[in-house]
């Protein structure tokens, strides 16, 4: 069995010991992480590396940032999505480890709509299907997993009027989530719990959303049919979101069998 686990951590610096605790418990054999918010040679790497795990890392100062930790080797790193050499923000990572090709991605958030950000977004997740369909012409599996900012349905949000004009729920983003679905891609979560509710990974600090347990999902993992053959559990794990200094989001757990 292959583990492999998502979670935007928020700042891995300031969530260090939370994310620590959590991987000595639940021991995945590779983690995606997003919004590490450090440069690079800043990521706190030697404590992972402690743990057993090999880093690829693509950070920048402040925001976004990204993160593949592996118990196997990480090879043939991609440090960036293609499709738009000017881009510049940390915001993919790509390699193979143990014969899958992986990914950790923090898409853009979009917001707020009137502004260059929503164009961003949704070119990016153009780039992201071509970049799915060249993967998906090796014919070997692969796992896209992260923070997609993308609320796929009604029954992933606790209030789907509310956040209708929200660039996580409009039409086009929605859209262009289908798209890469539509290549014949699996998302994970829902193959295996299609009637699922409450079934969140992101409650926000504000208005007590997270005591009420009003959440969103937007955290998911895309797979390549050679990898959705291999599916056996996608899983929540909610008990993160609860610690003190949590991070607004939670992991995400996926299990292949070998």
């Amino acid at each position: 069995m292959v583990k492999i686990a998502t979670w935007n951590v928020n700042s891995a610096k300031a969530r260090l010991p939370n994310i620590l605790g959590w991987l000595d418990r639940a021991s995945p054999d590779v983690v995606l992480l997003q919004e590490i918010k450090c440069e690079t040679a800043s990521f706190p790497k030697g404590d992972f590396e402690a743990m057993g795990y090999n880093c690829a890392v693509v950070g920048q100062k402040s925001y976004n940032g990204v993160a593949l930790l592996a118990k196997q080797p990480v090879e043939d790193i991609l440090d960036h999505l293609p499709g738009s050499p000017d881009d510049v923000q940390a915001r993919y990572v790509e390699a193979t480890v143990g014969g899958i090709r992986i990914a950790s991605i923090y898409l853009p958030n979009g917001n707020p709509v009137g502004t260059e950000k929503y164009p961003y977004k949704l070119a990016w997740m153009e780039r992201l299907r071509q970049h799915a369909q060249g993967l998906l012409k090796t014919e070997r599996p692969f796992v896209l997993g992260g923070d997609y900012n993308i609320i796929p349905a009604a029954e992933d949000v606790y209030d789907p009027q509310a956040w209708e004009t929200d660039a996580l729920f409009r039409p086009e983003s929605r859209a262009q989530f289908r798209a890469l679905l539509n290549l014949g891609l699996t998302e994970a979560f829902r193959a295996l719990h299609p009637d699922e509710q409450h079934a969140y990974t992101f409650w926000d600090y504000q208005a007590g959303r997270w005591p009420r347990d009003q959440g969103i999902r937007i955290d998911h993992f895309l797979l390549s049919p050679q990898a959705a053959d291999r599916l056996v559990e996608c899983r929540i794990d909610k008990g993160p979101r609860a610690e003190e200094k949590a991070s607004d989001h939670t992991p995400v757990v996926l299990e292949l069998a070998d």
